[in-house]
């Protein structure tokens, strides 16, 4: 079972010594699948956790990388159900996105950073579409990112209706056809999956599944036909269709976003594979002031199914682990990242922690607000350089890249003496 809750620790006992991440594996009483701090108080930090009670793999410790010379890594995080106001609605972080890989060798991305449905943007070749369970890894320094020539993509459809698998057929041909995707096998379930949305307690949007055997049978047999690469795509049940039209109307958080992390979480902990989830069909029968909705949405109200971005995502998706059946092109670890960048407001997550830990710059963007307000003071962190935009971060990726100091970019410069 998928369970959702909320742990609370001191920040005297967590902070100081650098041991957050083992404290919420205490408290959460193991197999967490995912977590990030999401309020603080005087004392105390308020974390959400999703546990998963069947068991999870456990990642080992973590050890001395290998350093792969000559690559210039940026981690670009834009955390997903917490109202991002760039990136959290369908895509809209990928002109971001673009700029920022635009001065790296390679730019990480989460994959909502420019999933948009039928539309994705992926401008530079250099941008590794990362599910958020091999981004928290890969930051920790527990496993490389192994970036494969192409990956062979197999699909999970939920049980559903003729119509609605005519969309995904159809979606399934044109990516093959426009973009080269090489989809191994589609496989249609069943039994319904049955992922929900959730509002927490900090007003975010988390998620459970009904039947995640079902998922996980599903990948096995993917898996086993030599899928490397898994795409799901389902209906999403309890989706609050009043603060969905404010969504769209850019008033309010996607709670679709939630639910999907959770499923790729689970999929990529249990095979070590690449993976990322879709809505089957965009839901559009809505109350809303307009049809004409925020530009940041307008991705997704445009297309009939969200499948299409995920597909071509994954397409080049890179690997924790090599799969036995790919050809890997390059290979990233943690000592070739030299920052990363993320909201200015949601510091408690698990990249950035762990940069902290592993002494990597964390370029925080303020204007990328969200519905959270866990800072560089509420995290006590010491290696965050605070922006104002995305294109200041550029400038300060920019920067670091060359060992330029910020401070001699800057006037007034204080003049030394002796």
């Amino acid at each position: 079972m998928i369970q959702n809750h909320q742990i609370r620790l001191k920040k005297s006992d967590v902070l100081a010594a650098g041991a957050l991440d083992d404290a919420v594996g205490r408290a959460a009483g193991g197999n967490v699948l995912r977590w990030y701090v999401a309020q603080s108080s005087a004392d105390e930090l308020v974390i959400e956790v999703t546990t998963y009670e069947a068991g999870l793999r456990q990642p080992g410790a973590s050890t001395g990388r290998a350093f792969y010379p000559g690559r210039n890594v940026t981690l670009n995080v834009v955390p997903t159900g917490i109202g991002c106001s760039i990136g959290g609605f369908a895509g809209d972080a990928a002109p971001v996105s673009n700029l920022l890989a635009g001065v790296s060798d390679y730019l990480i991305a989460n994959p909502n950073t420019v999933n948009a449905s039928n539309f994705i943007n992926l401008q530079n070749g250099n941008i590794l579409y990362t599910d958020g369970y091999s981004i928290d890894l890969f930051s920790s320094g527990s496993v490389d990112l192994h970036v494969p020539y192409g990956n062979r993509v197999g699909l999970i459809v939920e049980k559903t209706d003729e119509r609605n698998l005519d969309t995904v057929y159809n979606v399934v041909n044109a990516v093959r056809a426009i973009h080269g995707v090489d989809i191994t096998d589609v496989l249609v379930t069943e039994e319904s999956i049955g992922g929900r949305c959730q509002e927490n307690q900090s007003k975010g949007f988390v998620g459970t599944v009904d039947h995640p055997n079902v998922l996980l049978d599903a990948c096995e047999k993917l898996v086993r036909g030599g899928a490397n690469a898994i795409a799901v795509t389902t209906n999403i049940s309890d989706l609050p269709l009043e603060n969905y039209a404010r969504h769209f109307e850019g008033e309010y958080a996607n709670p679709i976003g939630g639910v999907e992390a959770i499923i790729s979480y689970l999929i990529t902990n249990h095979f070590t594979l690449p993976s990322a989830h879709a809505p089957m069909i965009n839901v559009k029968q809505l109350d809303l002031k307009r049809n004409v909705v925020d530009a940041r949405g307008a991705g997704e109200f445009a297309s009939e199914s969200g499948l299409a971005c995920i597909l071509v995502g994954l397409k080049k998706a890179p690997h924790i682990a090599p799969p036995p059946n790919a050809r890997i092109a390059d290979i990233v670890n943690v000592n070739n990242l030299s920052a990363l960048v993320t909201p200015a407001s949601c510091l408690g997550g698990i990249p950035a922690i762990q940069a902290h830990k592993q002494g990597v710059p964390v370029v925080a963007v303020r204007e990328n607000t969200t519905i959270l307000g866990v800072d560089r003071d509420v995290m006590q962190m010491d290696n965050v350089i605070e922006v104002e935009n995305y294109v200041e971060a550029a400038g300060v990726l920019l920067a670091l890249r060359n060992g330029i100091s910020l401070e001699s970019l800057r006037r007034p410069l204080e003049t030394l003496y002796h």
